[in-house]
């Protein structure tokens, strides 16, 4: 029976566009997770192509198969285990020759290969022409060109990936990279060896087996040591007979003359495909980037970038948050008609509806952010951030490959935490992780948007701007401090490719945004919905509440001596009287319910540590909102809405609640201040843990954030009196 399911792998250079071909290919049928064993990031998605289900893997971006990171091992491992039917490798047609060393590696592993020669107009505007068909035939592979942003070329790749797919055997005596006569010896000798001795060896082929071998593969011959082979001590002695002949005729290690002998074979294709014209073409990447990254230019447009981002951020979403606060309202309204009165009820509308509709309103917020920064990574403008950065980041003692993840750590600290793999350095990436949690993460902009809304209206995205760059700015100085002390090393050198600028395809921005605004939806869903649950038990009980007051007489009184006027009253003063009347009762519910919470178990929590914030103006509430805030930092906003009684779940109700609580601009602005600074969030610090190896760093991050958004925030509080803010 013909097989109706492929499994096709995507690899290429990183900046190849692979990323965005498989965007383009699966849209939003992808599922996103880790590899197994490894935290790197694994994208599947599935289609129906011409009758067949092609599963497609977007693999790992890496310059080569050769096992020295993570991203390369788990790439070279999925093709010789995993065994796809057909490999696509994405090749930049602008860089040809620099794509075709992991090509003719993948080649080597001799499976299925076809070639996207990608940004085909990229290579045009250079002037650069490449023999497609010259191509194909010199490499014995099918050739497709493709520009991955304007998804041209995507049917032809798959139409002629399924036809790879469907052929029982491929032509590999033509595909291998030929070297020199003594290597192509040694490589024969070794292979007829391990021919000889075991007749299948943990599925690799023969040949790629022992060109790995001879190239001192450490994996490969720690696979070959720790196997059940009984010749696999013969096979690795053969192996290092071979590499010595290979030393004695050429002075060197095999594994430097072989990658010498594949680039002198590249070279030879290159110079058979391609062809370039003598005009002078423009390139225009460059021109943009004598502005970008110019010395002074480059600095104060990167900040403006910043600042417009999150005025947009601000702005734009100002409009779809009233209408979820408006929808949250009218769904607390719906269940406050429909439920019999009691604790379910009062859960449902005030714990769940409150505390997740008090943060779903700033999705909109979360989603323009995330796009923003999506833009920036598509259209190759975080790569000239980093470039720009790097003076700077050298004042810690890093270098602006560090800045990426610091960057997305505006979006969220735990994938910006995983980045860090990127950084050569142990030391490099344990600081840089340090100083990540100081990069205000999404998370922590809900508490920006309702603070500055309500004490800052018209300086909002300014205000906002400002915390951003004092999170820069506290990171600069701790990472400087641990460079000096905890972590002391020279400053690495900064070597870092500037891809070209590309129009960025809406599809994969949308694709990009939504995938990390999932993260946020599925906090809603699980972390803050039951983190809301917990406020609001323990703001609730104990039931046995004596009050100071008899509010319940008193409400019963109001709606006695308001049910005369409201019957009296004459059509043009009914209004008012209504107004009043709910003002009324309003105030009396509210009385009785703030003076509830201050008896619960919550208040107590918050005025047992109370002690510790009142030298930085944070009262009881604060305080309780800034300790939920260790679970997840939306926690803050919701903890806030249910603490302060919110009945409608509306950014107007909750800003009129915290001006009537007595918190000043000043006293907002510290605390938005400790929650920039203080400790990151439970995710964020397991993955401070995973990441760097020891649990240690983990909780010496919660240790030094907490004092040191303490210390800022009491200077800051402190300033503001004396300054006459208070």
């Amino acid at each position: 029976m013909e097989k109706k399911c492929f499994t096709i792998a995507l690899a290429g250079n990183p900046n190849s566009g692979k990323t965005t071909i498989f965007n383009a290919i699966t849209g939003t049928r992808q599922k996103v997770g880790n590899w197994p064993g490894v935290t790197v990031e694994k994208k599947e998605g599935s289609i129906q192509k011409s009758g067949y289900k092609l599963n497609i893997v977007d693999l790992p971006g890496t310059y080569s198969l050769t096992p020295f990171s993570i991203e390369e091992i788990v790439a070279r491992d999925f093709v010789i285990e995993q065994k796809p039917d057909v490999v696509i490798n994405i090749i930049d047609a602008s860089n040809l020759e620099r794509s075709l060393y992991l090509a003719t590696q993948i080649r080597e592993l001799d499976c299925k290969v076809l070639f996207a020669l990608n940004m085909e107009d990229i290579a045009k505007q250079r002037g650069i022409k490449i023999d497609g068909e010259k191509l194909s035939q010199l490499l014995n592979l099918p050739v497709v060109f493709t520009v991955g942003n304007k998804n041209q070329g995507i049917d032809t790749l798959l139409e002629k990936a399924i036809v790879l797919a469907k052929q029982k055997e491929v032509s590999v005596l033509e595909r291998k990279v030929k070297y020199s006569k003594d290597i192509e010896k040694q490589i024969t000798i070794l292979k007829k060896f391990i021919d000889d001795t075991v007749s299948e060896f943990i599925g690799y082929k023969k040949r790629w087996l022992a060109i790995k071998l001879i190239e001192n593969d450490e994996m490969i011959k720690g696979k070959i040591i720790n196997s059940s082979q009984s010749k696999a001590s013969d096979i690795i002695e053969k192996a290092d007979a071979c590499r010595k002949h290979i030393i004695a005729i050429y002075n060197d290690d095999p594994e430097i003359v072989m990658t010498d002998e594949r680039y002198g074979f590249i070279a030879g294709i290159v110079k058979e495909v391609i062809t370039t014209s003598r005009q002078q073409r423009v390139d225009i990447s460059r021109n943009i980037d004598l502005v970008l990254t110019n010395r002074f230019l480059g600095f104060p447009v990167f900040i403006f970038f910043i600042w417009a981002m999150f005025q947009i951020t601000f702005t734009l979403g100002a409009y779809p948050m009233d209408w979820i606060g408006s929808g949250v309202s009218m769904l607390s309204g719906f269940m406050e008609q429909i439920l019999p009165a009691g604790l379910f009820k009062d859960l449902l509308i005030d714990g769940i509806i409150s505390g997740v509709g008090s943060v779903a309103v700033f999705l909109p917020n979360i989603l323009i952010l995330f796009f923003c920064i999506a833009l920036f990574e598509d259209t190759g403008y975080m790569a000239r951030a980093a470039f720009l950065m790097d003076r700077i980041m050298h004042i810690i003692g890093l270098h602006g490959k560090s800045f990426i993840p610091m960057l997305m750590g505006f979006g969220c600290n735990v994938p910006a935490i995983m980045a860090t793999r990127t950084l050569e350095s142990k030391k490099d990436r344990i600081l840089t992780i340090l100083i990540i949690p100081f990069m205000s993460c999404s998370a922590r902009l809900p508490v920006f948007i309702i603070l500055t809304g309500t004490f800052f209206h018209t300086q909002a995205a300014t205000i906002i701007f400002l915390l951003y760059i004092l999170g820069i700015v506290m990171a600069i100085i701790t990472g400087r401090i641990f460079r000096l002390t905890l972590l002391k090393g020279e400053d690495a050198p900064f070597v870092m490719e500037l891809p070209p600028y590309r129009m960025p395809m809406i599809k994969s921005l949308v694709i990009h945004m939504w995938d990390r605004s999932k993260m946020f939806l599925k906090k809603m869903g699980g972390i803050i919905l039951i983190g809301s649950i917990v406020i609001w038990t323990l703001s609730t009980f104990p039931l046995n509440t004596i009050y100071s007051v008899d509010y319940d007489q008193n409400i019963k009184d109001i709606k006695t001596a308001y049910a005369k006027k409201l019957n009296t009253a004459d059509s043009a003063s009914l209004k008012i009287i209504k107004q009043q009347y709910e003002m009324d009762l309003s105030e009396q519910n509210n009385a009785k319910s703030i003076e509830k919470t201050e008896n619960s178990y919550l208040s107590r929590l918050g005025k047992f540590f109370a002690p510790v914030f009142e030298p930085i103006g944070i009262k009881w509430r604060g305080t309780v909102a800034l300790i939920s805030g260790f679970v997840a930092k939306e926690i803050v906003i919701s903890t806030i809405s249910i603490l302060y009684n919110v009945s409608e779940n509306d950014s107007d109700s909750l800003s009129k609640a915290l001006k009537s609580s007595g918190m000043t601009p000043l006293t907002a602005f510290v605390l938005m201040v400790f929650v920039l600074l203080y400790v990151p969030c439970i995710a964020a610090v397991v993955a401070i843990g995973k990441e760097t190896g020891s649990f240690k760093w983990a909780f010496f991050s919660i240790a030094y954030t907490f004092v040191i958004a303490w210390v800022t925030s009491f200077v800051v509080y402190r300033a503001g009196i004396l300054a006459g803010y208070c």
